[in-house]
């Protein structure tokens, strides 16, 4: 029979009586851990990059070949072409014409996420209000913000307001429906836990139900943001006399292809840029996530 002999400075294990080194090569310990962390920390790294950026380049390389098959730059310019012309119009763009366009994105994004979450919690803490409430924010979906940019124009003229309410519109309803369902899946279970050991509804908010919903919110806010950079685009667009958008449809009466394409890529990387920045605060605020996938 196995013996096993138990002392309170030796681990034992069974059929053994002598604990496994700790830290050496080949054996569980420290550093087979450390390597397999490091492993997996750095080989998804290049298998999360790689993929996109083959096919953004092989993508582009199909663009540049049929733009040289075309020779039609006004209605169909190349990449290279779009980044020479971005350069050549480097200070209007850069200095005149982005600072508005940024400054439309963020706020009116920032303000939509403000009110997404406000109403969220306001129609979680109060069914009634919910009842009242869903039915309106559904309504304000309904019309293409496209259709009714031209009306912010008129009431409030070519001012940064009109922009803001376009994108405001076009982006709360998400973050105020994701929000809303991330706090209303909280475990029940979870929530009693507390109550039995005396928490108030705050704490139990606080602690528990603001935690689960925070999924939910960082999936609302990289579906917006893309969203924010659109409209704010469009709404310069129908009714600006100043940003990206609005510059985009100066150079089309112009039948300047290279430059109809210069703030379009300019926006894109506004937007890939937002998308970064959010998928580290959330790498950073769900902490949950990355030991799961560090346990698997």
């Amino acid at each position: 029979m196995l013996q096993m002999s138990i002392s309170p400075n030796k681990k034992t294990t069974c059929g053994s009586a002598d604990p496994l080194p700790q830290g050496q090569p080949g054996k569980t310990g420290a550093a087979p851990l450390k390597s397999q962390k490091y492993a997996r920390g750095t080989i998804p790294l290049a298998h999360e990059y790689a993929p996109p950026l083959l096919l953004a380049a092989f993508l582009l390389l199909l663009w540049q070949l049929a733009a040289d098959r075309i020779q039609m730059g006004h209605i169909l310019p190349g990449p290279v072409q779009i980044l020479l012309r971005t350069w050549e119009l480097r200070e209007s763009l850069f200095f005149h014409h982005l600072p508005p366009t940024l400054l439309t994105i963020v706020c009116g994004w920032l303000l939509s996420v403000s009110i997404g979450i406000a109403l969220a919690v306001l129609m979680h803490a109060s069914p009634a209000l919910d009842s009242m409430l869903y039915p309106v924010l559904v309504i304000t979906q309904t019309v293409p913000v496209m259709c009714i940019s031209p009306l912010f124009v008129l009431w409030l003229g070519y001012t940064m307001q009109a922009r803001l309410i376009a994108v405001v519109l076009s982006t709360f309803f998400s973050i105020t429906l994701h929000t809303c369902d991330g706090l209303r899946g909280t475990d029940p279970q979870k929530k009693e836990l507390l109550r039995t050991f005396g928490a108030t509804r705050l704490q139990v908010f606080r602690q528990v139900e603001i935690p689960s919903a925070l999924p939910e919110l960082f999936t609302a806010l990289k579906m917006t943001l893309p969203w924010a950079v659109i409209d704010a685009a469009v709404a310069e667009w129908l009714g600006a006399n100043e940003g990206l958008g609005y510059f985009s449809r100066r150079m089309i009466s112009k039948m300047d292809g290279a430059a109809v394409f210069a703030p379009l890529l300019l926006l894109s990387f506004l937007a890939l840029l937002g998308m970064a920045l959010l998928q580290s605060a959330e790498h950073r605020f769900i902490t949950w996530r990355g030991e799961l996938q560090d346990s698997l």
